[in-house]
């Protein structure tokens, strides 16, 4: 029976049929959209894989229950797909995108991507969204007829949120909204939100679980007092986990519930006939009300105050700090230890890059045990120590 992957799908989605194809052409699938077998290659990557042992706020070993990269790209892309599905967009294409958005992130979280891109300063810089699209682009090696992973265009539209103009313009068209200031497709712009409603929730949740933040602080917050309130009403008994999983359930609810209504108002007052009216467009379409996203902003900067700059936290980054920029100027000084490398000795800035591949790449547990390998001394992550 013929497949047909637009069945039910809205003018504005991304289909096959208006998709730009593939950087190398290659037989359609028999069984499975173009959108698919994308989201299919990023869960069978390496990179995807290692996102298990790679830190969102705490290192790996501080405990088996907190957000690790992995975890949470699996919850931006259950968010993701729900808002798609209500507003008739492409499913496998914004679970695809919301799965891969990570796959260039550095061990340690950010402090891990600052302190990278402080090595890098001399030699282009690093961004984990741009080292996302590289991966799937060229440093998975699964195939024999081309380098990575041979994404649609719209799979790697939506991995690339970010942009300098000076990166746009080495990368043709995929490059040209940045410099035309256009609009990604609308399972772009779902993903890119999908991934702040999960970790700005699952960041409550882990915070208050290390007892980094507390309930006090965050009924500053209205968008967590609203539920917290109504749910500690309704159900006065109601263990103190439970009502923490329970207020960050109806937190998610009223994000995704408001992203819904408000975009799909946007859509219809926009009317767009295709994906290329979409990305015409100024403005994106897919956004929270101005209250939600007002109250939404202001749980993100509680979070980045109270919890990303705790003392703790600030503690685990500076030692990672330190472990990331060792490991590249030790890399960088003797590139004979990098792993098949053919880079010229004098081409500084092709090997500074491999370094930051390699480093980019490695897990937390890996990017330790490298590190007490090269200076024979370990490091103790946990920021209690």
């Amino acid at each position: 029976m013929k497949r047909e992957p637009a069945a039910g799908l809205a003018a504005y989605a991304a289909t096959e049929s208006t998709s730009r194809g593939r950087r190398y052409p290659e037989p359609p699938p028999q069984y499975r959209s173009e959108y698919q077998r994308d989201r299919d290659r990023i869960i069978h990557s390496t990179a995807f894989r290692r996102l298990m042992y790679k830190t969102q706020v705490f290192v790996y070993d501080e405990g088996d229950l907190y957000r690790t990269r992995l975890t949470h790209s699996l919850e931006v892309a259950q968010v993701a797909r729900s808002v798609a599905s209500a507003l008739q967009l492409n499913e496998p294409l914004t679970e695809a995108i919301a799965l891969a958005h990570d796959l260039g992130h550095t061990p340690f979280g950010h402090a891990g991507q600052d302190a990278l891109n402080a090595a890098m300063r001399d030699y282009g810089g690093f961004e984990h969204n741009l080292q996302s699209l590289r991966v799937v682009d060229l440093l998975e090696e699964k195939y024999a007829e081309f380098p990575g992973l041979n994404l649609t265009f719209e799979a790697r539209e939506g991995i690339l949120k970010h942009c300098s103009l000076a990166n746009a313009r080495e990368l043709g068209e995929l490059g040209r909204r940045f410099i035309e200031r256009r609009q990604p497709g609308l399972e772009a712009q779902l993903a890119n939100l999908a991934d702040e409603i999960a970790y700005n929730n699952h960041d409550v949740d882990d915070g208050l679980r290390a007892g980094l933040i507390s309930i006090e602080q965050l009924m500053e917050i209205e968008l967590f007092r609203q539920p917290y309130d109504a749910v500690a009403a309704r159900y006065p008994e109601i263990p103190a986990r439970r009502l923490i999983h329970e207020t960050v359930r109806r937190m998610i609810s009223r994000l995704i519930t408001d992203l819904i209504e408000h975009s799909r108002a946007n859509i219809e007052a926009a009317a767009p006939a295709s994906i290329e009216d979409v990305r015409a467009l100024s403005a994106p379409l897919i956004a929270f009300s101005a209250e939600v996203g007002t109250q939404n902003l202001a749980l993100a900067r509680f979070l980045r105050a109270h919890f990303y700059y705790h003392p703790q936290v600030r503690r685990a980054a500076e030692k990672a700090d330190q472990v990331v920029k060792r490991l590249f100027s030790a890399y960088f000084n003797e590139p004979s230890l990098l792993p098949n490398t053919a880079i010229a000795a004098d081409d500084t800035r092709a090997r500074a890059r491999r370094v930051a591949d390699y480093i980019a790449g490695m897990t937390d547990r890996f990017a330790l045990r490298a590190y007490r390998r090269l200076t024979g001394s370990s490091v103790n992550l946990s920021g209690t120590a």
